[in-house]
């Protein structure tokens, strides 16, 4: 095996393929769509924000309305002294949103309130009057229990939990495990759509060369062990590229979108009542999530070591499937059984998000055809033990070595057949011969 043939190969597939238009145009408007995914995301969250629903309060005990009134002045409408026909009328006249009837028996937990609506407001409204519904009964529960004020307090007062990150060394940390979560995430997203994407721009262009005969020219003067190699390490140092100049692009454009953002969250927020503002802390709408703690150098590292091996693995699959048919349309009996262990670990990704230290995180991201998606999820969220790190590597370089003795069988063989249906019965006999 030739090393300058191999570099001869990838050299041609690199350079014939980042000139391509193609190539140029989705490694620049990808960042800028997922920017402006983003911008819409945000911009929808603030204008939905300003959205108010008005319900209709009938309050027959003359005392939980007012306590009502205190915490959403804008939500609540007093309509005691209307009947419930006439409130039904104003709801099915789009006046109201809807409305509440209160009496002594919601006080005394006989019944519960009940809200009667169109159906606006959805699941968010309806939460949002239980939770308040919640607290003025039980407010005045208490005071007509003569619980003294400082009891009271004690039971309207909500405990907050700071959270902090001990390091080995014994120093104490910002604990940023939302933010590292959502990165650990992206990041398995990434090597999930990219692996997908890289794989089948693989076998495509092997694909594409049988059917040009293009293969038989090359293999005359390569042999097809470095022709595989080449075009591996190719499409490979392409992915490089490309994942690089995302990375870095989103990084910066994050670094220069986030402060924007919180500063504008922050001025819409300041010009709503303060009972508004309050919701919206309340659910988790906070301009301060829009600045971007720092990312540690290892985790990229270590995204970097699963995005080229998990790649390797499965590129040279995708290339033995690709030598294995004439057309595209013939892969699918072959893909299938190559994609379910990436979706796999697509969907444990998400149990990791969850419980990154659980026994169905552990083992998915010690089996090597899932442990690129997962094991970087774990690696950003948790504290995975060294010695699993190192394992995962290990075995998935293993299995690289095994995935490509096989392709190269497949390969060498499949290059050169042409106008004949392959079957796994064949594909065994290929690797005998190989």
């Amino acid at each position: 095996m030739s090393l300058r043939q191999i570099l001869l190969v990838l050299k041609r597939e690199y350079m014939t393929r980042i000139r391509s238009k193609a190539f140029i145009l989705a490694t620049i408007l990808i960042p800028l769509g997922m920017v402006a995914f983003v911008g819409i995301v945000i911009g929808i969250s603030v204008w939905d924000s300003d959205t108010q629903q008005t319900i209709g309060i009938a309050d027959q005990t003359e005392v939980l309305y007012p306590r009502l009134e205190e915490m959403a002045p804008d939500r609540y409408q007093n309509l005691s002294d209307l009947t419930q026909d006439s409130l039904r009328t104003l709801v099915q006249q789009e006046e109201i949103d809807g409305f509440i009837v209160l009496d002594e028996s919601h006080i005394g937990g006989e019944r519960d309130p009940e809200f009667i609506s169109s159906g606006s407001g959805g699941l968010k409204l309806q939460n949002t009057l239980r939770t308040d519904l919640r607290e003025v009964i039980r407010n005045e529960r208490l005071a007509r229990a003569n619980v003294s004020e400082d009891v009271q307090k004690i039971y309207e007062s909500d405990i907050s939990l700071t959270t902090t990150k001990l390091t080995e060394t014994g120093k104490e940390t910002e604990d940023d495990t939302g933010f590292l979560t959502i990165v650990g995430i992206i990041m398995g997203a990434i090597i999930f759509g990219a692996i997908s994407g890289y794989g089948g721009l693989i076998t495509r262009s092997v694909i594409e060369e049988k059917t040009n005969r293009i293969i038989e020219v090359i293999a005359s003067s390569v042999k097809p062990i470095e022709l595989l190699f080449g075009k591996l390490a190719g499409i490979g140092a392409l992915a490089l590229t490309q994942m690089t100049f995302w990375v870095a692009s989103l990084l910066g454009l994050a670094a220069a979108a986030g402060p924007l953002a919180g500063l504008f969250l922050s001025e819409q927020m300041s010009n709503m009542p303060q009972a508004s503002q309050t919701a919206q802390a309340s659910q988790g709408i906070d301009p301060e999530i829009f600045s971007i703690p720092a990312i540690e150098t290892s985790l990229i590292i270590y995204f970097a070591i699963f995005f080229i091996l998990g790649y390797l693995i499965y590129a040279s699959i995708f290339a033995a499937i690709g030598s294995a048919v004439d057309s595209e349309a013939d892969t699918q009996q072959y893909m299938f059984p190559v994609m379910v262990p990436i979706f796999v670990a697509y969907f444990i990704m998400f149990q990791t998000m969850n419980n990154p230290d659980g026994t169905l995180s552990v083992i998915g991201s010690l089996i090597p055809f899932c442990t690129p998606i997962v094991m970087i999820t774990r690696i950003a969220i948790t504290d995975v033990p060294f010695w699993q790190i190192s394992l995962s590597i290990l075995l998935m370089i293993g299995t690289f070595i095994g995935t490509m003795w096989l392709s190269a069988k497949v390969y060498s063989v499949g290059i050169l057949s042409y106008g004949k249906n392959t079957n796994w019965k064949e594909l065994m006999k290929w690797i005998r011969q190989g």
